[in-house]
C-alpha cells in the first residue's frame, strides 16, 4: 500500500487543517477545515476531490468548512459519535469500538475526552491528528473534562509508537516551549528543540508534525514523572494526575 501524502492547510490566525490523500484509492480527507478558501485552495493546487471531512471536536474553528465543503464537494462528514449533535453535516459518527476505514485502510479512532467531552483522534498509519488534545509541546484546556480525564487521555496517545507523526490544531509550539522551560530548564532535549522551533517560526515555518517520542522528551504534560518538574511546582511526592494538574493551572494562566 503506498504512504498517505499529508498536506498542512494554515487557516485562520493560528489553525492547522491537514489534507490526507491516498492516490491510490482516488480519496482526499480534510481533517479539521476551520474554513473553506485555504483547504480549496489547497485541492485545486494538487487537482485532489476532497471525498471526506474528518472532524476531531465540535469546536467552530475545526468545523467552521464543513458545510461549504460538503456543498461543494458532496464530501462524506466523519466525527465522533458521541458528539453527533454538535457536528455540522455530520453523515458518519465513529468512536474506539467501531472500526473505520478510508478505502483500504483500517484507520482507528481514539477517544480522547476532556477539551471536549467526545474528542477523538484519526490514527492514519504513522500518523495521529490529535486536534486540541495534545499539542506539541503542550495539551488543550480542559473545557469539558477533568484533569484526570485528560491525563488519561494523553496516557493514551503516549502508547502510540515514538515514531509516529503527531499533527495537531494549532500553531502554539513557541509559546508552549517558552511556558515548558519555566518548570524544566534542565531538560536538554526541551532546550534544543526550543533552537530549532525559535527558528523555524522566524521563517514563518511550521512546527509540526511533531513525533510522539519528541514530545515525550518535551511536552511538560507529558512528563509528570520528571523530577525537575516536581521540584518546580513544590509537589515532589504528589500523584501524576496532581502533578498535571497543576501544570495545567499555571498553562492557563502564564
Amino acid at each position: 500500500m503506498a504512504p498517505l501524502q499529508i498536506e498542512i492547510v494554515p487557516c485562520l490566525k493560528d489553525n492547522y487543517a491537514y489534507l490526507v490523500h491516498d492516490r491510490e484509492a482516488g480519496l482526499t480527507a480534510v481533517v479539521d477545515p476551520s474554513e473553506p478558501d485555504p483547504v480549496t485552495q489547497a485541492l485545486a493546487r494538487h487537482g485532489w476531490k476532497l471525498t471526506h471531512i474528518l472532524n476531531t471536536h465540535h469546536h467552530f474553528d475545526h468545523t467552521g468548512g464543513n458545510l461549504p465543503l460538503k456543498e461543494r464537494f458532496h464530501a462524506k462528514v466523519v466525527g465522533p459519535e458521541k458528539d453527533r449533535d454538535r457536528i455540522p453535516g455530520i453523515d458518519e459518527g465513529v468512536s474506539e469500538a467501531a472500526r473505520w476505514h478510508f478505502g483500504q485502510r483500517e484507520v482507528p479512532v481514539l477517544e480522547i475526552p476532556a477539551h471536549t467531552r467526545a474528542h477523538i483522534a484519526f490514527v492514519f498509519d504513522d500518523a495521529v491528528f490529535t486536534g486540541d488534545t495534545m499539542f506539541a509541546m503542550g495539551c488543550g484546556r480542559l473545557f469539558e473534562g477533568t484533569p484526570a480525564m485528560m491525563w488519561t487521555s494523553l496516557s493514551k496517545l503516549m502508547k502510540l509508537p515514538d515514531a509516529t507523526k503527531v499533527y495537531c490544531g494549532h500553531e502554539y509550539t513557541q509559546s508552549n516551549g517558552r511556558f515548558a522551560l519555566t518548570l524544566e530548564p534542565g531538560n536538554a532535549a526541551l532546550a534544543a528543540r526550543m533552537k530549532e522551533v525559535d527558528a523555524a517560526r522566524a521563517r514563518n515555518v511550521p512546527t509540526v508534525p511533531s513525533t510522539m517520542g519528541l514530545e515525550k522528551r518535551t511536552n511538560p504534560f507529558l512528563r509528570p514523572d520528571s523530577t525537575e518538574i516536581r521540584h518546580a511546582l513544590g509537589l515532589i511526592h504528589a500523584s501524576d494526575i496532581d502533578v498535571f494538574a497543576e501544570t495545567r493551572k499555571r498553562k492557563d494562566n502564564f
